[in-house]
């Protein structure tokens, strides 16, 4: 089994961005390469960043694609309140995708301070 399919920023987050992908196919076709692909794109490197740190020897380059995760955590909130506020998203869809943000956000940054108590 791959390391990061382990943990759990990585397993939430990978959910996260199959809940991403069904709220956006209600977003108006004319966003389809504008807010819904970028929304997209920021959920997708999330897990992603996690995956390809795992797999790198060093945990300092690790910690390094942790922090781009977070850095796709904050774009991908602003995109949410965006999506909120141009009605694309109601409010409680809002609230549960960003809630779920959260989470993530805190399994990440304890993560990273695992790590760096390693170093």
């Amino acid at each position: 089994m791959k390391p990061h399919k382990k943990l759990n920023s990585w397993i939430k987050s990978f959910e996260l961005v199959k809940e991403i992908y069904l709220a956006t196919r209600q977003f108006p076709s004319e966003e389809k390469f504008g807010i819904t692909s970028q929304i997209r794109r920021a959920s997708v490197s999330v897990p992603i960043n996690i995956a390809e740190g795992a797999a790198r020897k060093g945990t300092k380059e690790f910690i390094h694609f942790l922090h781009i995760s977070l850095g796709s955590l904050s774009e991908l909130d602003t995109l949410l309140l965006l999506s909120k506020e141009l009605d694309f998203l109601n409010e409680k869809e809002c609230e549960q995708l960003i809630e779920k943000l959260d989470i993530i956000g805190k399994l990440i940054y304890g993560l990273i301070k695992n790590l760096e108590a390693r170093v």
